[in-house]
């Protein structure tokens, strides 16, 4: 079974969680004051991500980096979206440049779906 194969349930998983997480930061974001645009930033970046997980997993037959692209959009996803609603609602984010890493996790999942673009299908 095939790395591509054995990470699919995981990015559909993921995307209906990222989605959902999604719509409920923006609800959060409207209602709340301070802070607010923290939470709606993690809100876009979960709204953004969740359909290219979707994607991903309808279409990792195809596409030979999938997983690899999956993988670093969804810890990318989880590190940048945590860290902010963490540091809105507690204070403190989760560690350290844990924002700065999920998103540079997110730029190279997207830069892995450019890398398997050139590759020829499996």
């Amino acid at each position: 079974m095939s790395l591509n194969r054995r990470t699919v349930p995981l990015f559909y998983v993921l995307a209906g969680l990222l989605g959902f997480v999604g719509v409920a930061l923006a609800a959060a974001a409207a209602h709340g004051g301070g802070d607010a645009h923290l939470v709606a930033s993690a809100s876009a970046m979960c709204l953004a991500h969740a359909p290219a997980l979707l994607a991903l997993a309808i279409g990792a037959e195809r596409l030979r980096t999938a997983w690899l692209a999956g993988l670093l959009i969804g810890v990318g996803t989880l590190l940048f979206a945590g860290d902010l609603v963490m540091l809105r609602y507690t204070g403190s984010g989760l560690f350290p440049l844990a924002a700065p890493t999920g998103g540079f996790a997110m730029m190279f999942g997207w830069l892995a779906i450019a890398a398997g673009g050139l590759l020829r299908p499996t």
